[in-house]
């Protein structure tokens, strides 16, 4: 039997998020293992992030911290209180400026941050918080660790990629690292760039936890033969983003439909590159469809009526939405960067291809579309693996034992059983 943290935060710039639905599921699992959590967000998400019951429900329980920030005379009065204990007040903001990246601008973004802070550290200590996660290692992890310092609480963060990576040393990963209790890394990768970019003695602190899915939620999807070579549907999620290579897809598609006129292709997600994405894809008409942002529920039913998933991006951390393929039974075409190989084996459960590789990834799609068997065989071996190694439920259970017995011995931390807690 262990003792749990009274109540623990969870701290990310915006949640729910339509693009971080893995977050609202680690925070369902560890609520139904019977932790206390609350849900804290820096902004507030617009009705394009909540498409679903269970995204409006979160969004209903969770605290704004900018808008209370800017509301009334929150900010002024968590100042006041935070000044009243001016050793812990010092200290955080002695903390904030020797953290703080080359620039003026850097070091007035400091100060914006250490202002959150103020107000969340007062919130979180009329709750009764004891512990702070970050999701994230960029500016949410730094209000995180300043609000820590104010508050005299445990901290821990999750260090996902690639935007994490870009920038290590402006963001102070080592930093970071060495005052959170814990880091929880979502691949062997991400943990590998974590020892890059801190001190041995710390590397005991990171721990590897997968982000998960349910894999039940995507078991809808049917595996009817298709009849003939060109009826192969592909999926893409995610956002519409340069990263995510979508222009390389479009190219390959194209290539590909020359051989294979009946390849088809659905969007889903949105972002600053849609526009030009709906340029380039109209020639080729009703075979490419976008259809904007969709919930967790309204993904399952896309999945389901796909024949494969593919996802062509330049930079990637272990990504959530390839397991969600995968538990539906599909074929996944992946870049061979970062982690992706951890979850994606080549010619067992998809196929991996260079990034931004167009004859590659032409290649790849053609394959899928002449040997559909092959491609049911790689689903099969797919849903197999993100059932043993990707559940949300028990990869929750693994950061619940980092939150009540601390980084420990195992690099994956065994998962915590609800008997274990008092």
């Amino acid at each position: 039997m262990m003792s749990k943290p009274v109540r623990i935060a969870y701290l990310t710039a915006i949640y729910p998020g339509v693009s971080h639905t893995f977050i609202l599921r680690e925070v369902e699992g560890l609520r139904a293992l019977g932790l206390d959590v609350e849900t804290v967000s820096v902004r507030r998400p617009g009705p394009e992030h909540l498409r679903g019951p269970a995204e409006r429900a979160a969004a209903e329980t969770t605290y704004y911290l900018l808008e209370t920030a800017r509301r009334g005379l929150n900010l002024p009065v968590a100042l006041v209180a935070a000044l009243a204990r001016p050793g812990l007040f010092f200290r955080a903001l002695g903390l904030a400026w020797n953290t703080r990246a080359p620039g003026l601008g850097a070091g007035l973004y400091q100060l914006f941050y250490l202002a959150e802070a103020l107000v969340l550290a007062r919130h979180l200590r009329a709750r009764g918080v004891t512990h702070l996660h970050s999701h994230f290692a960029q500016a949410s992890a730094t209000v995180a660790m300043l609000t820590a310092e104010l508050a005299e609480i445990a901290f821990s963060f999750t260090l996902h990629g690639p935007a994490d990576l870009y920038e290590p040393h402006r963001w102070r990963l080592g930093d970071k690292i060495a005052r959170a209790g814990f880091v929880s890394c979502i691949s062997h990768f991400a943990r590998a760039q974590g020892m890059l970019f801190s001190d041995p003695a710390h590397w005991p602190r990171l721990r590897i936890v997968h982000c998960g899915v349910v894999p039940e939620t995507y078991a809808q999807a049917p595996d009817t033969p298709r009849d003939g070579a060109d009826g192969l549907h592909l999926l893409f999620v995610g956002r519409l983003a340069p990263v995510k290579g979508l222009r390389v897809l479009l190219d390959a598609l194209a290539a590909a439909r020359e051989t294979h006129p009946g390849l088809r292709l659905t969007i889903v997600g949105d972002g600053e590159d849609r526009a030009h994405l709906e340029a380039l894809a109209a020639p080729m008409g009703e075979a490419v469809r976008f259809t904007g942002y969709l919930s967790q529920d309204e993904v399952a039913e896309v999945l389901a009526q796909a024949d494969a998933f593919v996802l062509p991006s330049f930079a990637e951390g272990l990504p959530v939405v390839l397991m969600e393929a995968l538990a539906a039974g599909k074929p996944a075409i992946a870049p061979r960067v970062a982690g992706v190989a951890e979850l994606i084996e080549d010619g067992r459960t998809g196929y991996l291809v260079h990034a931004g590789d167009v004859t590659g990834l032409r290649a790849a799609i053609e394959r899928l579309a002449t040997d559909p068997e092959a491609g049911r065989a790689l689903g099969a071996a797919g849903r197999e693996t993100v059932q043993a190694e990707f559940d949300a439920r028990i990869e929750a259970a693994r950061i619940a034992r980092l939150f009540c017995a601390g980084p420990g011995e195992d690099l994956r931390p065994a998962p915590l059983q609800p008997e274990e807690i008092s």
